[in-house]
Parts: structure tokens; sequence; C-alpha cells
């Protein structure tokens, strides 16, 4: 019997950015098995852009299972329970700098860390206001890392907010497809 390919769907604390996140995880649900995947933050804080409870429901909701929020929960997916492709939707530039530094306390990270330990690839769709500054060092250590891939992505507001970079989360698809055949979406950086 055929299966839809497993993808983890990840979403760290970028609150602004989860009304698209969720847009995305509608869209990939047409030919994805979903496995949502919540950091500490995006499942317990409300926020001025949303409740908690609600951003866990939706999830579920579209996912058709209950998003994973505990690190033990998370850690299954190396050999055990692998899953065909991870995507980190939105990547926060603190997620981004734990993933450079081998840094495992979030299911998010946990999830990656076990992901990545059996060679599958991430995908990472990057939402950080510091990307252009604090965590510069960071983005250059994950674009030469094995099995890391990136949504293209652009400056949202060059002149408020000089050093954020967002990925354009409306090509993730065409991201992931790109990742499937082992290369990097280009352009990487967009106008």
């Amino acid at each position: 019997m055929d299966r839809s390919p497993r993808l983890g769907f990840a979403l760290s604390g970028s609150f602004c950015n989860h009304r698209a996140a969720l847009d995305v995880m509608r869209t990939l649900a047409a030919g994805w098995d979903l496995v949502p995947i919540l950091s500490f933050h995006a499942a317990k804080t409300d926020t001025r852009f949303g409740r908690a409870a609600d951003l866990c429901d939706a999830v579920e909701a579209i996912a058709g299972r209950p998003p994973v929020t505990t690190i033990p929960e998370a850690e299954r997916f190396g050999p055990s329970d692998p899953l065909d492709a991870l995507l980190l939707c939105p990547c926060t530039g603190n997620t981004l700098a734990k993933l450079a530094h081998g840094i495992t306390d979030t299911p998010v990270t946990m999830a990656a860390k076990a992901h990545l330990r059996t060679d599958r690839p991430v995908l990472v769709a990057l939402a950080s206001n510091d990307a252009m500054s604090a965590n510069l060092g960071n983005l250059g250590t994950l674009l030469n890392r094995k099995n890391i891939w990136f949504v293209p992505m652009r400056q949202d507001d060059p002149r408020g907010k000089p050093h954020s970079l967002v990925s354009d989360f409306s090509r993730v698809p065409e991201a992931l497809a790109a990742m499937t055949e082992g290369r990097q979406l280009l352009p990487l950086f967009l106008a």
C-alpha cells in the first residue's frame, strides 16, 4: 500500500508568522502526512497574535493529530520512527542558533537532532529579526551543513528592521520539492 510521505512540521515562536505557517500547513496537507511539532513557547504562550490553545487546536485540525509538545515525544523521530522530511516553519533566530550549535532543549530542536542523525533533510523557513546581525554567523554555519536547506528569504522591512530576514512562506512547497531532489531552491536571497 502506498502512503503519503511523512513531514514533520515544526513551529517555533515567531508568533506574528503563525497564521502564514498555518496556511502553509493547509497547503501541504494535501500531499504529505503531517506530524506537527511545537516548541515550548509556541505551544504555551498567549500573545497579541493569538492564544496558544487556539494554535494547538488549529494545528491538530489541519494535521489530524495532536502536536508533539515534549522533548521525549520528539526524540522518536530518529531511527525508531523516522520522518521523510522535517520543515521548521517558522524557524526563529533562537532556534537557528541552537541548530547551529547543537543545542537540544525544545521539541523542535530535538526533532531536528533526531531527524538529522539519520541523514534526513531539514528545510528551514527562517523568520528572524537578527538574521543579518547576531545570527548571521549561525545562518552561514547552517548554509554549509549537510542536510540543511532553506526556503528563499528576504528583508521584510529594510528600513524599520534592517537586520531581519523572513522566508517567503509561499515558496515552501517549491523548496520542499527541490530539497527532495537534493538541491537548494535559488535564488536564496530575494529582492
